[in-house]
């Protein structure tokens, strides 16, 4: 028996992946930035909380947002094409018969078509949604989940490179060890992330390490140039 693999990432995952991607790079370049200022990890411990609060509660209002247009632009297209279905079917009509010349059918096949859709509005509309215009509805209570699962995810993710500082006194100390725990959960992190997309899992992951170790190493190469230290 034939069977078919496909990637069959939701949104939930989407966002858990948006929210750990920024939790675990940005939190990590602000640590090492101040690693490379202050010798107090306590000074970057807060410092590091007071950004993942605020990145956090940022990220979590952009994935509201987010949410909350896509529902918003599906409604208001909605809205439209109720009313272009009353003010001029028979053009309405013709958009489905055009859907459906593209798969080949035949004038005749697609008039009866068009002419059998007609008379259920509510899933004729559905139709043009989805066909002429590639809109799916949204789920109504999309936006405050991506707000919240962004929002955990990124806490989750942020406090992973701060959590060395916890329990090390001196930043540079600490640092170190920040550095191969967070590179270490990013190579998981981008690993698993790259499987889920169908993307080369092992190349995506190194991608992923890449970017994180560049972002903390210029944040710790500035602050010492700035310092002078």
């Amino acid at each position: 028996m034939h069977s078919e693999d496909h990637v069959t990432s939701s949104e939930t995952i989407r966002d858990i992946v948006i929210g750990m991607s920024d939790g675990l790079t940005v939190p990590f370049a602000l640590a090492a930035g101040l690693s490379g200022a202050v010798s107090a990890s306590t000074l970057v411990v807060t410092a590091g909380i007071a950004e993942i609060v605020a990145g956090s509660i940022a990220m979590g209002l952009g994935g509201y947002l987010a949410g909350r247009t896509e529902v918003d632009h599906y409604n208001s297209e909605l809205k439209r094409e109720y009313a272009e279905v009353d003010r001029v079917p028979e053009q309405e009509k013709m958009e489905v018969k055009e859907v459906f010349a593209e798969f080949g059918l035949s004038e005749t096949l697609q008039q009866e078509i068009a002419d059998e859709m007609s008379k259920d509005k509510k899933k004729w509309v559905d139709f043009m949604m989805r066909y002429e215009l590639g809109l799916e509805e949204p789920n109504a209570n999309r936006a405050s989940k991506s707000a919240v699962t962004i929002g955990i995810s990124y806490i989750v993710g942020g406090i992973i490179p701060l959590s060395p500082y916890i329990f090390i006194d001196h930043a540079q100390e600490a640092l170190g060890y920040s550095c191969v725990v967070t590179l270490i959960c990013l190579f998981i992190f981008g690993y698993f992330k790259s499987k889920m997309t169908g993307q080369p899992a092992l190349s995506g992951a190194i991608k992923v390490v890449i970017i994180g170790a560049l972002a903390a190493g210029a944040a710790f190469a500035m602050a010492k140039l700035i310092t002078g230290k």
